[in-house]
């Protein structure tokens, strides 16, 4: 017991009380910090006390050689609460009994905030049976209090201040205070500079209105740390409801709180941040439109995602086959080392590229995130940004500078199809392919023919069909129907000759739609006995091998025969067709293309207007009438270029 008993003995003269409790019969003692500062007459002669010549009861002695079972008596002494009377029966040793039969006393522990009183009794009953059930459940309480796994005080607010008048040993474990440290002070010695001023006004405002509360506080040990206190305070009514104790509960939760104050943090950071990338997506989806070069389109989506809050830089790179490395073609900001970002490395740019999806990493202490460009199965490089400290990218972030970056490529796409038709120089490609998915495939594998792609034609109804000429033994419409039929396809003949058809196909893969939307320009196909080969014209700008690789992964069967640069005339053949197509409408095209090719101005003309206008479902007035425009646009085209409107 650490408390001392002030008031009775311990040097010098007699206090009153000390001479009134020499005419008590029963021992009492006081004891301070375990030592014996009083002990009355009864117990020197109970337990074999010697005072010396002073004043009566000057004496002082070690409690642990009075009593053998001093240590329950200390936890007794230390477990009463403050201005309240606990009983516990003891066994001590007694020089007036035999050796063999130890006196029992009942100790009755009087507990203040200051001092500890103890007077023994002798003990009635079994020593082995409690005195009374009341006594059993009153134990019973108590070691549930003290060993409950959360901190438990009681105040009476019948004191000054309303002081702590008890404390269990969680409370002790939570907060660093020994029990003689705190008992006699008001609870507010755990608070200090961050404890909120509002909680701890929600708490005296609870106490005054003799009401429950239970709030989270920020608190102090001992030792000055920090801890998250949830604090739970409630009033004790006695029978006639009059408050004479509040009860609290103390559990530190400090992980929880923590844990949860970092997430509502990042929670607010990625809110502000996702809110700024939206306005970054709109941003660069404005870039893309305006551009009207890759290089251009790329160095300000850099820039603009350089300018944003939450970001270092941000560059783009495109792999390079013949060095192994990923080559920067543009950059802004803080980006880091990349002058050697090799496709084997582990930067987080050759993991994206290699795995088609996003990937990220921290690289000299910053997080880097990287995003493949893509746009329908073709590579167009990849887009990192470098993060501000070394923040993580989560999941919701990464979706969306994902879908910057699928806006990104379809801008490199549109940039790079539309080069197609603006640039001299191109990759001429030729590869063969036996995926019998491609229609003319299909067909001159089922069918004894040569078929030579001519163009395709886009119905009302969305479908694509492409027209072929057919020549070879089974170049009949029975045959090329049949054949076509078995494949899965829509076979229409347009004109059948001897030996000769011209046919549209429709279903299948439309193998050179799938192209153009890749800037690729189909020059040629021509298929039979189930091979296909395949002439295109690709810009030297753009990612050949990347086109190349995405046929090879589509079409089963595709092997590549060769590779050759070449400049094109200032105006192809095809070139010619396409501007004059554009000056046709559907219909007119259609009468021209199916005149010409079915023989309609060769004579003997071997088939009528009457036939190709069934063949378009019009009548035949209607087809002359779409000739004749067709014509006139033609003429115009060939002898006053310019001037094909009309």
């Amino acid at each position: 017991m650490e408390n001392a008993d002030a008031e009775y003995g311990g040097g010098g003269r007699a206090t009153p009380a000390a001479v009134a409790l020499e005419t008590v019969v029963d021992p009492v003692v006081a004891v301070t910090s375990g030592t014996i500062t009083y002990a009355n007459g009864a117990a020197r002669d109970a337990f074999g006390l010697v005072a010396d010549t002073r004043e009566t009861g000057a004496s002082e002695w070690e409690a642990a050689t009075v009593f053998p079972s001093w240590p329950r008596l200390e936890d007794e002494i230390h477990e009463t609460t403050a201005g309240t009377v606990r009983r516990v029966t003891l066994e001590i040793d007694d020089d007036r009994a035999d050796e063999t039969a130890p006196v029992r006393y009942d100790a009755r522990i009087h507990r203040s905030t200051e001092r500890a009183t103890i007077m023994f009794e002798p003990a009635t009953g079994d020593a082995d049976e409690p005195s009374s059930p009341a006594e059993s459940d009153y134990a019973v309480k108590d070691r549930a209090i003290n060993e409950a796994p959360v901190g438990i005080t009681i105040s009476d607010p019948d004191r000054e201040d309303n002081p702590l008048v008890y404390v269990n040993d969680a409370y002790e474990e939570i907060t660093g205070y020994k029990y003689d440290d705190v008992i006699g002070r008001n609870c507010r010695f755990l608070q200090g500079e961050d404890s909120s001023e509002e909680t701890i006004a929600e708490m005296a405002a609870a106490i005054d209105a003799e009401r429950p509360v239970t709030v989270e506080l920020k608190n102090y040990r001992e030792d000055g740390t920090e801890f998250w206190n949830e604090v739970t305070i409630a009033p004790v009514r006695d029978e006639t409801g009059t408050v004479t104790h509040y009860v609290g509960f103390q559990n530190d939760v400090t992980a929880r709180k923590e844990a949860e104050l970092a997430l509502e943090t990042r929670t607010e950071e990625l809110e502000y941040l996702l809110e700024r990338i939206e306005g970054l997506i709109q941003d660069v989806t404005d870039v893309v439109a305006g551009a009207t070069d890759r290089s251009g389109l790329e160095m300000d989506v850099c820039e603009r995602i350089a300018a944003e809050t939450g970001y270092d830089g941000a560059w783009i790179g495109e792999r390079n086959p013949a060095t192994g490395t990923i080559d920067v073609r543009a950059s802004a900001g803080e980006c880091g080392d990349t002058s050697d970002v090799t496709t084997a490395g582990g930067h987080p740019a050759a993991t994206a590229l290699a795995e088609t999806e996003a990937a990220t990493g921290t690289l000299e202490g910053t997080t880097h995130a990287s995003f493949p460009l893509s746009y329908n199965g073709i590579e167009y490089g990849v887009l990192t940004v470098r993060t501000d400290r070394d923040r993580p990218v989560d999941d919701r972030e990464t979706v969306i500078l994902s879908a910057l970056a699928r806006a990104v490529a379809s801008g490199v796409n549109a940039r790079e199809t539309s080069r197609v038709l603006e640039t001299d120089a191109v990759v001429a490609v030729e590869l063969t392919l036996t995926d019998r998915s491609l229609a003319p495939v299909a067909v001159s594998a089922a069918a004894d023919c040569r078929l030579e792609y001519r163009r395709s034609v886009h119905r009302t109804d969305d479908e694509t069909m492409s027209l072929f000429t057919v020549t070879g033994p089974d170049a009949t419409g029975e045959a090329l129907e049949t054949a076509a039929a078995d494949a899965g396809l829509d076979c229409r003949v347009v004109v059948e000759r001897e030996s000769e058809c011209l046919i549209e196909l429709a279903g299948g893969d439309d193998l050179v739609g799938w192209l153009s939307e890749r800037g690729v320009r189909t020059e040629a196909i021509e298929s039979e006995a189930g091979r296909a080969r395949l002439t295109l014209e690709i810009p030297r700008s753009a990612n050949v091998r990347s086109v190349v690789e995405a046929i090879e992964d589509r079409y089963e069967g595709t092997d590549v025969v060769s590779f050759q640069q070449r400049d094109r005339d200032p105006e192809t053949r095809q070139e010619f067709a396409a501007r004059l197509e554009r000056d046709l409408t559907d219909r007119q095209f259609a009468a021209l293309q199916r005149a010409y090719l079915s023989g309609y101005f060769e004579w003997p003309r071997p088939t009528t207007g009457e036939e190709l206008a069934q063949t378009m479902g019009v009548s035949r007035p209607t087809f002359h009438e779409h000739l004749r425009t067709a014509e006139a646009k033609l003429c115009r085209a060939l002898f006053d270029e310019g001037q094909l409107s009309g």
